[in-house]
């Protein structure tokens, strides 16, 4: 045998006479004589460093029942036990691919694999979306939703998370109201109601305000507490910005305003101690922000009382960037206050987004953004990875 050859170590005769026999089709379970047969091949788990390849002759059969053409009846190969239909792979070989594909970019498990690319992403594709056709829906009641950059040029995907079991339900490309049609329409796929999604956590956009009361008009909307602190933070630096032009103390001090105190070390809290007191726009703004902070900690009967008191604050402080953060929570303020019951967040969303980009910077990027999204659904869902067999299928 030459060395450059893959090592083939099994072929199948065991249909060499075939033509006797009757098969039932798993689409209609109805008896079909053999018609002819066909051999075929699929890659095995590699033989210490050689390519594996299994062998056999499959029948194929004509199905009166279930496979009817125009050109008459339709021939069938009959399933295998060891391969997926229209598969070059056994299962085993699938379940190491998949293994490696959890691991490492696909790229790279295929270069290790010696395969190509195409076919490995058609395993992943395979899996993936079969893992999650089988995701049940019945339950979903609170969700989140945010968008994450897909690549260069202002591109996203838009993901939506189940809040209570933490997973991605499902994700599609762009960002705003249309996304939200579009999970409306993938539950209704799903045979769920719209009806049944009671809490939606988001950020401030218009577009996914205007979304939600389009396609889910019966959902409460909860402000995501971190987008609102994102929020005061840069309007705290907006402040100091504008301030530190007659202020060059103020200069390279743009962390200090907006990091809390536990994380700033001992130079930055006396520089901090040393500016906050002073007579300076930045330290009432930053006193604004301290206040918003402790917010979120007040009992619930008295959040309301509590936000309208440091939106009058905010508003008299006469700084332009607090005042215009006043109005924008004045305008949401029942979203925000909806905090405090549904205690909704996007941080699991925050943390699936690092997840996303980490992923595409190991990569290099995507060749397309359902490639991307399959990545998602596996690494942010923890998607359970084919075992590979153990007892003999043939």
């Amino acid at each position: 045998m030459c060395r450059s050859q893959p090592f083939s170590y099994l072929y199948f005769n065991r249909f060499r006479s075939l033509h006797n026999l009757v098969y039932r089709l798993p689409s209609c379970a109805q008896p079909c004589a053999v018609h002819d047969t066909e051999t075929k091949k699929w890659r095995h788990l590699d033989f210490w460093n050689w390519k594996t390849y299994m062998h056999a002759r499959v029948p194929r059969v004509k199905c009166e029942t279930c496979s009817n053409t125009k050109a008459g009846k339709k021939v069938t190969q009959v399933p295998v036990p060891w391969s997926r239909p229209l598969s070059h792979f056994t299962h085993q070989f699938e379940a190491w691919a998949m293994r490696w594909m959890a691991e490492m970019p696909v790229n790279a498990a295929a270069r290790e694999l010696r395969e190509h690319v195409t076919r490995m992403w058609r395993i992943l594709h395979h899996y993936v979306d079969k893992a999650m056709s089988s995701v049940n829906m019945s339950k979903v009641k609170r969700i989140a939703v945010d968008e994450t950059s897909s690549r260069r040029g202002h591109r996203y995907i838009t993901l939506f998370v189940d809040v209570d079991t933490k997973m991605v339900l499902f994700a599609t490309e762009g960002k705003g109201m249309d996304t939200l049609a579009s999970f409306k329409a993938f539950l209704a796929g799903k045979g769920r109601d719209a009806a049944q999604v009671e809490e939606v956590c988001c950020d401030m956009s218009p577009a996914y305000i205007r979304g939600i009361q389009d396609s889910f008009p019966q959902a409460q909307i909860t402000f995501d507490k971190f987008h609102i602190m994102k929020l005061v933070n840069e309007a705290v630096d907006d402040v100091r910005i504008a301030e530190q032009k007659q202020h060059p103390e103020l200069k390279k001090s743009k962390y200090i305003w907006l990091k809390n105190g536990n994380k700033l070390n001992e130079e930055q809290k006396n520089t901090l101690e040393r500016l906050k007191d002073g007579h300076l726009q930045t330290g009432r703004a930053y006193r604004l922000k301290l206040a918003i902070q402790e917010f979120w900690h007040v009992r619930h009967i008295f959040a309301d009382m509590y936000l309208q008191e440091w939106m009058g604050w905010a508003t008299r402080s006469q700084l332009p960037p607090m005042v215009q953060v006043a109005k924008t929570m004045k305008q949401h303020k029942e979203s925000i206050l909806r905090w405090f019951h549904s205690k909704m967040t996007n941080g699991l969303l925050e943390s699936i987004n690092g997840l996303v980009q980490a992923a595409k910077r190991r990569a290099r990027g995507y060749r397309n953004v359902d490639n991307l999204i399959s990545m998602v659904y596996m690494t942010a869902n923890k998607l359970r990875i084919p075992e590979l067999a153990t007892r003999r299928a043939y």
